[in-house]
């Protein structure tokens, strides 16, 4: 039920807004002194505020800059019998929500209250889902890499210079964008992020720039690309090496111009676009290959930033397992579980070929899986398959050179799908073949997520 409270030094108009409220189930208060009032406001969760105007003590425009001072996160509907128009624009400059002259209209305030607590919970929302973003998106990390790259962030993200973030699969490059985002002079607009693997080659132009009604075959309507909804903000490439020639030469030409064509359209469009890139593959490689575009690489290549592999900073092992444990345990809503030192022992001296991500899907399994309270070395072995027997698993049960190769490669495919969250896309880039070569082992193997 929404709590609303009422500001007024009129009793009577007090009492017949209390009526008109709780017979829609509201829970309401009032106060005819401000000081009480204010103190309410301070002590108590309230969902919505109705301040009048004049009263003896303080205006009501001074109630709300007061309110807009303590930052008490609240929508305001002022109510006055002296309405004018200067008076709704004073108040909305200063945050009021609506403005409602008296006598009060039952169907007007009505609305409006509903309208207003509507947009309350909206913001409630979604200030909760950034803060488990916030959450969820933090670089921890106590090594000299950690801190380098930190620190690397903060000297360059209030640039606009451009970012090629490399690092194997499940490094957290993804994390690093974001954060130089977050720092950057563009963070009070949306990051829009692109996963160039995940768009056959043939929509990557369209998903990009865009493209007028009609400009192919089930083009019904006009689409806005992502450099255009980028526009003042932060534009993320994430696996640029897995993008076509074709796009490149696009993406060269808006880096160049500042501007944008859409597919089908014969007008130029500016845009004002930070880029960010990330890849996990070896440009260097893919440009002696024929893959990627040199001019394009040394455009996006302003500010290097690799992201090592975990098994290159096992002393941030401790610190990420106790965080993950944290963060699974309170969403999950399980009592907090320990692991012990020779648990954390084990997880150091793991290869960690997916990385933090492979790392977080672990302690997942462990934390879910395991009844007790404390994770063991024994726990781990046993959930994250930790075995030197696992080659003569293999001879034991293979026939032929054939059978076990069949057997290794398909043991091979599961891991890196595991590893890449069943991402076909990804898992595809990282066993450097095609997707229809990869779906065609899935089915040979009888390979599926369930």
């Amino acid at each position: 039920m929404s709590s609303i409270l009422i500001i007024d030094d009129e009793k009577e108009i007090c009492e017949s807004l209390k009526m008109i409220l709780e017979y829609e189930n509201y829970n309401v208060d009032y106060s005819v002194n401000v000081n009480d009032g204010l103190n309410k406001l301070e002590s108590n969760q309230f969902d919505l505020l109705l301040l009048d105007i004049q009263m003896p003590q303080k205006t009501g425009f001074e109630i709300l800059k007061w309110i807009l001072d303590t930052k008490i996160q609240i929508n305001i509907i002022m109510i006055s019998a002296h309405s004018s128009l200067d008076n709704a624009i004073k108040a909305t400059k200063l945050g009021a929500f609506d403005f409602i002259e008296k006598p009060i209209d039952r169907d007007k305030l009505l609305i409006s209250v509903r309208n207003a607590l509507k947009t309350s919970e909206l913001i409630k929302e979604n200030k909760k889902l950034k803060e488990n973003l916030n959450e969820e998106t933090e670089i921890l990390g106590n090594s000299e890499a950690i801190k380098n790259i930190l620190e690397t962030i903060s000297r360059v993200a209030k640039t606009d210079a451009r970012i090629l973030i490399t690092g194997e699969n499940g490094t957290g490059k993804e994390l690093v964008a974001r954060e130089i985002h977050k720092q950057s002079n563009r963070s009070d607009r949306e990051l829009v992020e692109v996963n160039c693997a995940a768009i056959p080659n043939d929509l990557i132009e369209s998903e990009l720039f865009g493209h007028e009604r009609g400009a192919f075959t089930g083009a019904m309507q006009k689409r806005i690309g992502k450099f255009e909804k980028a526009n003042g903000s932060t534009l993320f490439l994430d696996e640029i090496g897995d993008m076509s020639l074709q796009a490149q030469a696009k993406v060269l030409r808006a880096i160049e111009d500042g501007k944008i064509e859409r597919v089908g359209g014969n007008s130029k469009i500016e845009v004002n676009v930070r880029i960010i890139s990330a890849t996990n593959k070896d440009l260097a490689e893919e440009i002696k290959n024929g893959n990627f575009r040199e001019d394009l690489f040394h455009r996006l290549n302003v500010i290097p930033l690799n992201v090592p592999p975990l098994r290159e900073r096992k002393e941030d092992i401790p610190l990420l397992t106790d965080y993950f444990i944290n963060q699974i345990c309170k969403k999950n809503k399980f009592p907090l579980k320990q692991i012990s030192k020779d648990a954390i022992e084990v997880l150091k001296s793991m290869e960690w070929s997916g990385n933090v991500r492979e790392l977080r899907n672990l302690i997942e399994r462990l934390v879910i899986m395991i009844p007790g309270n404390e994770i063991t070395a024994k726990d781990i072995k046993t959930y994250a398959n930790v075995s030197s027997n696992v080659n003569d698993d293999l001879l034991n049960v293979s026939n032929s050179f054939q059978d076990f190769k069949e057997k290794a490669e398909k043991a091979f495919i599961l891991k890196q799908l595991e590893m890449n969250n069943w991402n076909i896309s990804k898992t595809a880039a990282a066993l450097e073949i095609q997707r229809s070569h990869l779906y065609s082992k899935m089915k040979k193997y009888n390979i599926s997520k369930e």
